[in-house]
């Protein structure tokens, strides 16, 4: 099925109408006038008030508001067991979503506190969950002490982001249009160019029916450490983290503890080239089908690219390849599924959102342009494939698919398909950027097989427009 002309068409009205009132804004630069330096930019709001007055210095005021139409044909994250279903089912979505966010921020040299509210809404989605809703909430509030240039030791205290290294494992999740947060405390250390955290907190469950509370079954703890002085070129990091979760909670109970390591190029210090890679290795337990199993999985991904910055667009090639283990035998007492914790997925694994980092291997081929400084243009091809089908083929997030034909098909090719993504961003203005993009994933023989005897499969595509305004 081709993707509805009518409602991208609207999504994509939406965003030239935004587009439209931005470039109005912007006063057109004179013919032959030199280029003009501007000064760091602290937002729009903070640089207004702090030329009103110098009272303004310690003061971050400012938001966001944001607008994403979406349209999926024959899969979405919602209903992840119909997907690629050829017939007999409804498994198109499309959805607006708009978020605005606001915040107040106030820093002394030893101290400093910082809010953030934030309203989601969401129309026309087909999901009776409705992600992508929660009405007027707080999504950050804490408190810092310390001051890095005095003393090495700060503490953050309140409902914060925990973000880490590419986010595989733990991620802010900002492609949503809700917030991932969490009620932590964390203790920075930080001399020469390293730095160690140690945190400890709740996520926060979304709620659109009230105000957003702690899951108190829910803990998670993590030590991560970075440093850039053990080898020059590079970020090298290490980490370990724990989640675990009780009887009485809405997740599955479990205590899983993940070692890990990462590694990225630091920008500019070979000539053009990049690469990164990340291992991750977890042991515990977890409860299964009523049964406490013991968790032994693991996960790598690695990397790199080739940037030709003299060139015309500065084309960059990159090859990309992503695996993490599947569970051979559900009665052994054993899970060899990756828990892959609190991730982003989005930006690694294709556009479509089909999987995420469980019993999956991925290869990555990207094509990367920048024709403008205003303008990038990022060309990205996945090919799937399970990593074991004794277990299942995950989506994103929850359960493994089974129902309409999927399964523990252990008997079918692990093939699963391949995705060709395009994603174009356009910076209007530093503070007004427009996105769009399109998905497309070809199934493959292992979809074909478990569709075959539920009215079979079909390719899947994905579209979307989106403005952000900035302030």
């Amino acid at each position: 099925m081709s993707l509805k002309a009518g409602q991208l068409a609207t999504g994509l009205a939406l965003t030239l109408i935004t587009h439209s009132t931005l470039a109005a804004e912007t006063p057109p630069i004179a013919a032959g006038a030199p280029p003009k330096t501007a000064a760091p930019s602290s937002g729009l709001l903070n640089d207004w008030l702090r030329q009103q007055s110098s009272g303004f210095e310690s003061w971050d005021i400012g938001g966001q508001a944001r607008v994403r139409y979406e349209v999926f044909e024959d899969a979405s994250p919602a209903f992840p067991n119909l997907d690629f279903q050829k017939s007999g089912v409804s498994n198109d979505n499309s959805y607006l979503w708009t978020r605005e966010r606001f915040h107040v921020g106030y820093k002394t040299s030893w101290v400093s506190f910082y809010t953030e509210a934030q309203n989601s809404d969401s129309v026309w989605d087909n999901d009776p969950k409705n992600p992508g809703a929660d009405s007027f909430d707080l999504t950050q509030a804490y408190v810092k002490i310390g001051n890095i240039k005095e003393f090495p030791l700060s503490l953050k205290v309140g409902r914060q982001e925990l973000s880490y290294g590419d986010e595989r494992l733990l991620g802010l999740s900002d492609w949503g249009n809700t917030a991932r947060n969490f009620d932590a405390a964390k203790i920075r250390y930080e001399q020469n160019g390293s730095w160690v955290d140690a945190f400890a907190g709740r996520a926060v469950v979304v709620d659109d029916t009230r105000f957003d509370e702690v899951n108190p079954h829910d803990w998670l703890f993590g030590v991560y450490g970075s440093t850039t002085k053990l080898v020059p070129i590079q970020e090298t990091q290490l980490y370990f983290l724990s989640r675990n979760t009780g009887v009485g909670g809405t997740v599955t109970p479990r205590d899983i503890y993940s070692v890990g390591a990462r590694v990225k190029s630091l920008p500019g210090k070979l000539k053009g080239w990049d690469y990164f890679g990340e291992a991750v290795g977890q042991f515990g337990n977890v409860t299964q089908a009523g049964q406490r199993r013991e968790q032994q999985a693991y996960a790598v991904a690695f990397g790199g690219g080739y940037t030709w910055k003299d060139v015309v667009a500065s084309p960059r090639l990159g090859l990309e390849y992503d695996f993490s283990s599947g569970d051979s035998d559900p009665n052994d007492g054993k899970s060899e599924t990756l828990d892959n914790l609190f991730p982003i997925n989005h930006k690694h694994y294709g556009l479509v959102d089909i999987v995420g980092w469980r019993n999956m291997n991925d290869v990555r081929f990207s094509v990367g342009l920048k024709p403008h400084k205003k303008l990038g243009i990022n060309v990205d091809y996945h090919m799937l494939w399970l990593a074991d089908t004794h277990d299942y083929f995950y989506p994103q997030s929850g359960a493994g698919r089974n129902d309409y034909g999927y399964a523990r098909n252990s008997s079918y090719d692990a093939a699963l398909g391949s995705e060709i993504d395009l994603d174009v961003t356009y910076a209007v203005t530093p503070w007004a950027v427009l996105r769009t993009g399109f998905g497309h994933f070809f199934t493959g023989s292992y979809i074909d097989s478990s569709k075959a005897s539920s009215g079979g499969s079909t390719d899947a595509d994905w579209a979307y427009v989106q403005a952000t305004l900035s302030f």
